[in-house]
């Protein structure tokens, strides 16, 4: 090969390599009712994973990592355009808050002063009644592999004291990593607990039921609930119970036993108090065996609450025309614990004036060949 032609290949390498690592593109997602523009964030990494953001919640729309054969597959539930999320969306991707999960009677006392929420729930509040998820983000700030947002949660906004301004900011690392910034200051002391809701299926998103992941969670204990999913304050301990994930099982096979917490939501919805406080550390392990895809989630928060999808029925349609069945997909979403401000012996979730609240979330992707398998 001559000089010319080596030059013309490593132009050509360069060019490929860049268009690879295009950063952060951004694009059109539609209009809101009252015309407001939606925008899509689109963040490549090296090996061409791809997560894209729409400023609608701060949702995750999609994202597409390798399988073991090295094939990108779309592991998220979401829609095609804003209209979808306009519609019948159980929070897809979204950032909910400001207080994720839920808080009973749509009520808390704070600093002598009782306050009442917006109820959407059974009478009581659930991801923030009309929340984050629910609003366009502003402020988009592209910056390397990330694109952060911002929220503006005025003064009584569902009942809640406080200005409250939140920062979302999302990464995708060249190690398939997606981690989840979350920030916020307040001029009055409130509550607050944000968390992301992406809804998961590792062997492609409209493929099938999720039972047969394999699912692992660090948790020695979990919060039972009574029948609308408010937490009765105790923590029990998962040995014995189908909540035992310490050790790999398939999500589906303990879902259809005969235990109370299981009939009351219908399959998995609970929280899990992870064992490691402090710092970010690894919280749950999910495998499915078809693809190889491995996802690990580490956090900094106390909580995970483990959703298996009973709510899908195959009405919704998505992306690319798929509907999505019963157990269709999971949800992990790592955060403090349900109803925490009327529990003052659970980990707080009070934000003082001149505090900084943080939390962090990273989901990791890779690959196991076949034959590694640990659930039972």
């Amino acid at each position: 090969m001559g000089i010319h032609s080596i030059k013309f290949a490593v132009l050509l390498s360069l060019i490929f390599t860049a268009a690879i690592r295009a950063d952060v593109v951004e694009s059109d997602f539609g209009k809101m009712r009252d015309g407001t523009a939606v925008r899509l964030f689109t963040i490549t990494n090296a090996s061409g994973s791809t997560v894209r953001i729409t400023t609608y919640g701060a949702a995750v729309v999609s994202l597409k990592v390798p399988d073991r054969s090295g094939d990108l597959g779309d592991i998220v539930l979401g829609f095609d355009s804003i209209d979808g999320y306009l519609g019948n969306d159980p929070f897809f991707g979204a950032i909910v808050g400001r207080y994720a999960n839920r808080i009973h009677g749509a009520a808390f006392a704070l600093d002598g002063t009782q306050y009442k929420l917006v109820a959407n729930e059974h009478g009581n509040m659930l991801h923030g009644g009309h929340g984050f998820d629910k609003v366009v983000w502003t402020g988009a700030k592209a910056d390397g592999n990330s694109v952060e947002f911002t929220n503006l949660s005025k003064d009584g906004d569902q009942g809640f004291p406080g200005n409250l301004t939140a920062h979302v900011r999302y990464s995708l690392s060249d190690a398939n990593e997606l981690t989840i910034d979350y920030s916020a200051t307040t001029d009055k002391d409130t509550v607050v607990n944000l968390a992301n809701h992406s809804y998961f299926n590792l062997a492609g998103a409209g493929n099938g039921d999720v039972l047969k992941h394999e699912l692992s969670v660090d948790a020695d204990q979990y919060m039972p609930a009574d029948a609308v999913g408010i937490p009765t304050g105790k923590f029990v301990d998962v040995a014995g119970t189908p909540f035992d994930f310490r050790e790999a099982h398939q999500i589906g096979e303990r879902i259809a036993a005969s235990d109370e917490q299981l009939r009351f939501a219908r399959g998995y919805d609970r929280n899990f108090v992870l064992n490691k406080r402090g710092g970010l550390r690894l919280a749950a392990t999910v495998y499915e065996p078809t693809t190889g895809r491995v996802m690990e989630i580490m956090t900094t928060e106390p909580g995970l609450q483990f959703y298996s999808g009973n709510g899908l029925n195959g009405a919704i349609v998505g992306k690319d025309g798929k509907k999505y069945a019963r157990h269709g997909a999971f949800c992990l979403e790592p955060q403090h614990f349900p109803d925490s401000p009327n529990h003052p012996e659970f980990p707080s979730t009070e934000l003082k004036l001149g505090e900084i609240y943080h939390s962090m979330t990273v989901y990791k992707f890779g690959t196991r060949p076949p034959a590694a398998t640990a659930a039972r």
